[in-house]
């Protein structure tokens, strides 16, 4: 494992977003973590170069380091610019958007056992930002899925599931209505399941799929599916487990680029109070480091977490407890060095 130190884009975002990143600093240190922090803050004009409040100088930090971590962003009610997300994800080329979504053992939900992952095509189909006002009151808005994307979100998916040990790929679509869009992004998904003949593959109509999460989530293992669905269906994997509070998430590019998120929203409520609950930006972290290979420091992070949510003293307000952001990351460091409550 490499000690070097290793330097990676921050973005803390904004709302509770920089006092969750410093929660998430403060463990990483206390873990031994060799990540040596590049922030990075969003312009507060947009930029002519990229049309976003996303600055070209943010831009070139992630692809110089080739990894990052990012908080939750608003972007501001206005026309004329792109969202921030959507300007990382097109610039940055980050291809595929990648959710476990697990059970936290000693946190109940409705749910036991869950145990999958989505992947999302990141950069197309609904989202392609091709929107034009036809006549008045009537509203053009393109869907776009091409080959190429279809082939790669595919390809990462199986060859994710290999990596990973999991043993089947499910193609979610609705190839019986948009036959040509989604039938072109189940015949790439076809192609590519020929090439794995060690990986189980499937296909399931979305709103099928849906039902069948919310009735029993142990049928699916790997999901894959274009832009739209991902988003909706990562979402509603996230309610499965107890919440986006709760859930990790990675955005994948080419070249081993990737910036991993918390993909919950500002919570401009409580920002500012110390009330906030950093786990979905600290498991996004502990994905960052196993992306690195730093396999042993992520486990150490990810097992002492879960401890302390599964002891249940030092929940925050969202898991129904009433711990500050400050308790629970000091839980979590003292399970790290040793000193928390039936630590080993």
């Amino acid at each position: 494992m490499s000690t070097q130190p290793i330097t990676a884009t921050l973005f803390p975002g904004d709302g509770i977003g920089p006092e969750i990143s410093e929660a998430v600093k403060a463990i990483f240190k206390a873990a031994g973590a060799p990540i040596v922090w590049d922030e990075q803050h969003l312009g507060k004009t947009v930029d002519e170069r990229t049309n976003s409040f996303v600055t070209r100088e943010n831009l070139d930090s992630v692809l110089k380091h080739r990894i990052g971590l990012k908080g939750p962003m608003t972007t501001p009610i206005g026309k004329g610019f792109r969202s921030l997300n959507l300007t990382l994800r097109k610039e940055l080329q980050l291809y595929a958007n990648v959710r476990p979504c697990f059970s936290l053992p000693g946190y109940k939900t409705k749910y036991d056992n869950v145990n999958l992952i989505t992947i999302r095509e990141n950069t197309e189909g609904e989202y392609s930002g091709l929107e034009h006002e036809v006549v008045k009151g009537v509203v053009e808005s393109l869907k776009v899925i091409t080959r190429g994307a279809s082939t790669r979100v595919a390809e990462y998916a199986f060859q994710y599931a290999r990596d990973n040990k999991r043993s089947r790929v499910s193609a979610l679509h609705k190839a019986n209505i948009m036959k040509k869009a989604d039938g072109l992004f189940i015949e790439c998904c076809r192609e590519v399941a020929e090439r794995y003949p060690d990986i189980q593959y499937d296909e399931e109509i979305v709103d099928n799929a849906c039902m069948t999460l919310v009735s029993d989530p142990s049928k699916f293992d790997v999901l894959v599916m274009p832009n739209l669905y991902g988003d909706i269906v990562s979402d509603l994997c996230a309610g499965l487990i107890g919440g986006l509070g709760l859930t990790p998430s990675a955005n994948v590019g080419a070249n081993g680029l990737a910036l991993m998120e918390a993909v919950h929203g500002t919570a401009p409520d409580i920002a500012g109070k110390n009330l906030a609950n950093p786990t979905a930006l600290l498991f996004s972290g502990v994905m960052m480091l196993r992306h690195l290979g730093l396999h042993d420091i992520a486990e150490d992070i990810h097992k002492a977490a879960l401890a302390v949510i599964a002891e249940g003293k030092y929940r925050t307000g969202d898991l129904g407890g009433t711990a500050t952001c400050s308790d629970y990351t000091k839980a979590i460091i003292d399970k790290l060095q040793g000193t928390g409550a039936d630590s080993d």
